[in-house]
């Protein structure tokens, strides 16, 4: 799930003050109140990754437009997403489960509309070196992968993923804090280490991972295809849409526009990805995300369960909590209540 979520949406203060006064900036041009052309315009804060597709697929097919919206795109971080909200610079939030939980737990009056995401697709990648030292490819089986980590120098850049990475290990045996570990700033961090060979391994969220394999820097050996613990079944939504609860009553007609078309998007991911003859998702995701190759999009975009429908349910959520609770990542006394989410602006 994204919980993956977060991990890569970690941003420096610079990059989160940055991306606040942008958010701030067009506080009034994405006022619901305003239209343009007839259409409504709402303005939608985004991490600028790959779990962004759903909502990138609903604008390219006309989704919003047809509900009568027109959306305006704001960059935000884990950091300035819950400000921007909270100050109405955008009336939508794409956010993650991490990040929703630690703004409940402030008592920010946020609600999830909708779900557009399930699971989370982290690669864990090795470097060309290590793979060759010990005998790793693609398909050695995880607890082989495992048992050649327990004596390795890994990076990490973010809690999340340090943790994620843990609970692989832990799953085969080894005890990750045995391990050397190398803190850096950010995936990129990760990747550089990597190839300076200052670091064997790091998880990280795709596409990253399978861009490295890719171009042959390093070998991918562990994914939620190997390992359950990442899947959806088991770490449970990634990614959902989330409004203020004031904004979400006194706009009711609206928020059901906006999570109609969310939901139709997500809808179309999940029936068409796997048809090679239709484009648009890998259109829409290599314009999203330039610069990576369409083999690497395509292996990444198939890690993320889409939903065919946005709807929410209990269980689902006490798994989100439970798999953050598990990563570290719950603030003391946090849970996600009926009151913090809803399936009622869906159609």
């Amino acid at each position: 799930m994204r919980l993956r979520t977060v991990d890569t949406r970690t941003a420096t203060a610079l990059a989160a003050t940055m991306a606040l006064g942008t958010a701030l900036l067009t506080a009034c041009g994405g006022d619901s109140s305003a239209s343009a052309g007839g259409l409504t315009t709402v303005t939608l804060g985004t991490g600028g990754n790959i779990f962004d597709l759903p909502l990138k697929v609903a604008d390219a097919n006309g989704y919003f437009r047809k509900q009568g919206l027109k959306i305006k795109y704001v960059t935000l971080t884990a950091a300035t997403g819950p400000s921007a909200l909270q100050a109405g610079s955008v009336q939508f939030l794409h956010d993650s489960p991490t990040g929703f939980v630690t703004a409940l737990s402030k008592g920010l009056p946020e609600i999830a509309l909708g779900a557009d995401g399930l699971g989370n697709p982290l690669g864990l990648v090795v470097s060309k070196k290590f793979a060759q030292d010990h005998d790793l490819t693609a398909s050695t089986p995880a607890a082989d992968v495992a048992k050649a980590l327990a004596d390795s120098t890994a990076g990490a850049s973010s809690a999340n993923t340090k943790a994620e990475a843990g609970i692989f290990l832990k799953s085969h045996g080894v005890d990750p804090t045995r391990l050397k570990w190398v803190s850096l700033p950010s995936p990129v961090a990760d990747k550089a280490a990597l190839n300076n060979h200052e670091i064997d391994w790091f998880v990280t969220s795709e596409p990253l991972p399978l861009q490295i394999a890719d171009s042959g820097d390093g070998v991918v050996v562990a994914t939620p295809l190997t390992v359950p613990e990442w899947d959806a079944t088991h770490s449970g939504y990634s990614q959902f849409v989330v409004a203020q609860k004031s904004y979400a009553t006194g706009h009711a007609d609206i928020a059901g526009k906006f999570v109609t078309a969310v939901q139709q998007g997500t809808a179309y991911m999940r029936t068409h990805l796997a048809d090679k003859q239709d484009k648009t998702v890998l259109a829409v995701a290599q314009k999203a995300l330039p610069g990576v190759p369409a083999k690497v999009l395509e292996s990444s975009l198939e890690q993320v369960d889409w939903p065919a429908e946005a709807s929410m349910d209990a269980a689902t959520w006490n798994t989100t909590t439970a798999f953050i609770d598990a990563i570290g990542a719950l603030p003391d006394g946090s849970k996600v209540t009926t009151s913090d989410w809803t399936n009622k602006y869906l159609p």
